[in-house]
């Protein structure tokens, strides 16, 4: 008679196993975010490469991209930790320019960009807000008041 098979431990029916399959997930996830920032991190030094007419080796590649990916690591603690300790569990803009303090040409950067999607949400809800008066066949604050005046015109006459 043979022997049973071992389950893989993401099957295993303990909290143990599962531990071990969430531990495996999660390196696999790391793996391929490294790779990632490995693969963009060399693609950005071809393109100096190119512009600036030097060369970077395969070592100093890896070495940019570990530097890389371990500053990531830094900042995404250190906005879960603003987040955590503004007893919020979502990470907002504010957080961001609080880690990007530091740097007055970032700040400024990531300011403006806020601002921009700021007024573009704005100007969203407002759209969305016109068009479900309309539908309901509402009128807007604007043209509640233009009938007003329209009334009030064709009432002196």
């Amino acid at each position: 008679m043979a022997a049973a098979r071992p389950r893989p431990a993401r099957w295993a029916g303990n909290s143990e196993g599962a531990m071990a399959a969430g531990g495996e997930e999660r390196l696999l996830l790391t793996q391929r975010l490294k790779a990632a920032v490995h693969y963009t991190v060399g693609c950005l030094c071809q393109e100096v490469e190119e512009d600036k007419d030097v060369q970077f080796s395969k070592q100093s590649i890896a070495a940019i991209s570990e530097i890389t990916f371990r500053q990531c690591e830094t900042f995404a603690r250190d906005l879960e930790m603003f987040a955590r300790h503004a007893k919020r569990s979502t990470i907002n803009t504010e957080d961001v320019k609080l880690l990007a303090r530091r740097s007055s040409s970032l700040l400024k950067y990531i300011t403006q960009k806020s601002d921009e999607l700021a007024l573009n949400n704005m100007e969203q809800k407002e759209k969305k807000k016109k068009k479900s008066s309309a539908a309901k066949g509402e009128r807007t604050p604007g043209e509640k008041e233009a009938a007003l005046t329209e009334n009030e015109d064709s009432n002196m006459s």
